[in-house]
């Protein structure tokens, strides 16, 4: 009962990830509309007193701000975004880097994003003392398992951080991972130093190609994770670590995550296919209103982790969904995948980054949601800049 279980979830997740969606015309496809995109350039360059790498990483991050809270925060303005899209970059030899930041060809009046530094939204009251979960009902979760399925794209993209996050390839050496992997808040945690990034490989050149299917966790039975003795972690040290100073300046558990990402760029190219950048398009443009992520969440050590689930509510700069997840996931690329109008063919894009937990008690009611940080027009911008080192690449998103 149990494998013939798994064979309708493996059947399902094939379907689902590599078969072509048939429509009956273009206009009925959920299409990328790509959009120009403001510029975000460096301007001054200053060295900052060296991280102390004190504290422990920490695997998810939580918030006592829901969706109302975030939509009842003063708008952002101009020199905020400025202030706030102002970066750290961590390089390799323990130097820290401040850098300012200029941007053109915005308007901040059409900006509806909540503002970290102009006053903190009310928090929900009485969510200090529950208990958080990141599984909802039913775990939804697929183990990815097989050398055909875990070095394949879009599932060779996912990575592990050595600090025990996830992240997602987006570039010839750059991994996109959130902040809160990195720094926390205050300063930088133990390990971002020497930052490694974990590629899975098979130990044998040579090895013969598995034909195990993605598996999912079967209700009311014990969990078995699929083995991958042929499998293994390639690792390659991190040259430069960019944060943006939304982050540094105010604590994710303050109002939210708004800020909760961080761009590595690898020593050496990583000679794998990678995932696209995109701007986060409304949730109800999404197919089927669905998000995706791969991560390596710790209850499956060595296991990538794949789900998608329906998008929620969402914010400017936040997506709320119930994917579940557990610690280890965050910092996984919550990506799309729509049609290209332009190149005439599916593309997956990177849209967001999953952070971490956020409930509330509303009218003696528990709500609880994982959230992801949207990548908004602006962030966009900053983030195509790092990896490209140009704003001529980054115009369109």
């Amino acid at each position: 009962m149990r494998s013939r279980a798994a064979l309708s979830w493996s059947t399902s997740l094939f379907c689902l990830l590599f078969l072509s969606t048939v429509s009956p015309s273009t206009s009925s496809r959920p299409q990328w509309i790509l959009q120009r995109v403001p510029v975000v350039l460096p301007e001054k360059t200053e060295d900052q007193p060296a991280p102390h790498f004190l504290s422990q990483a920490r695997l998810d991050v939580a918030s006592e701000c829901d969706p109302e809270c975030h939509k009842r925060a003063p708008r952002l303005s101009y020199w905020d975004l400025r202030r706030l899209l102002a970066f750290e970059t961590l390089h390799s030899d323990g130097r820290l880097t401040e850098t300012a930041i200029g941007i053109y060809g915005y308007n901040p009046n059409l900006n509806t994003s909540p503002a970290y530094a102009s006053g903190s939204p009310a928090k929900a009251e009485g969510s200090r003392v529950r208990r958080r979960r990141e599984i909802f009902g039913h775990d939804g979760r697929f183990s990815i398992a097989g050398q055909n399925f875990l070095l394949k794209f879009p599932f060779s993209v996912a990575v592990k951080l050595s600090t025990g996050c996830s992240g997602t390839l987006v570039g010839d050496r750059h991994v996109l991972t959130a902040a809160h992997c990195v720094h926390d808040g205050k300063n930088y945690v133990k390990g971002a130093q020497k930052l490694r990034v974990g590629f899975l490989k098979s130990k044998q050149r040579d090895a013969p190609q598995s034909t195990t299917n993605p598996t999912n966790h079967v209700e009311g039975a014990p969990y078995a994770p699929p083995t991958n003795d042929k499998m293994k972690f390639q690792w390659i040290r991190a040259k430069r670590t960019h944060v943006p100073k939304g982050w540094i300046k105010g604590n994710a558990n303050d109002i939210g995550m708004d800020f909760d990402y961080a761009l590595l760029e690898l020593k050496k190219p990583h000679k794998r296919r990678y995932m696209k950048l995109g701007v986060s398009p409304p949730a109800q443009r999404l197919p089927g209103r669905r998000v995706h992520f791969s991560g390596f969440d710790n209850d499956r050590p060595g296991q990538l982790v794949y789900r998608f689930c329906q998008a929620g509510e969402e914010t400017p700069d936040l997506l709320y969904q119930h994917c579940d997840a557990q610690p280890g996931a965050s910092g996984s690329g919550v990506y799309a995948r729509m049609w290209d109008g332009r190149r005439r063919r599916w593309e997956r894009k990177v849209i967001g980054v999953f952070s971490g937990h956020q409930w509330v008690e509303r009218q003696g009611a528990s709500q609880e949601f994982n959230v992801a940080v949207r990548i908004t027009p602006l962030k966009y911008a900053q983030i195509c800049f790092w990896i490209k080192g140009n704003f001529v690449d980054c115009r369109e998103g």
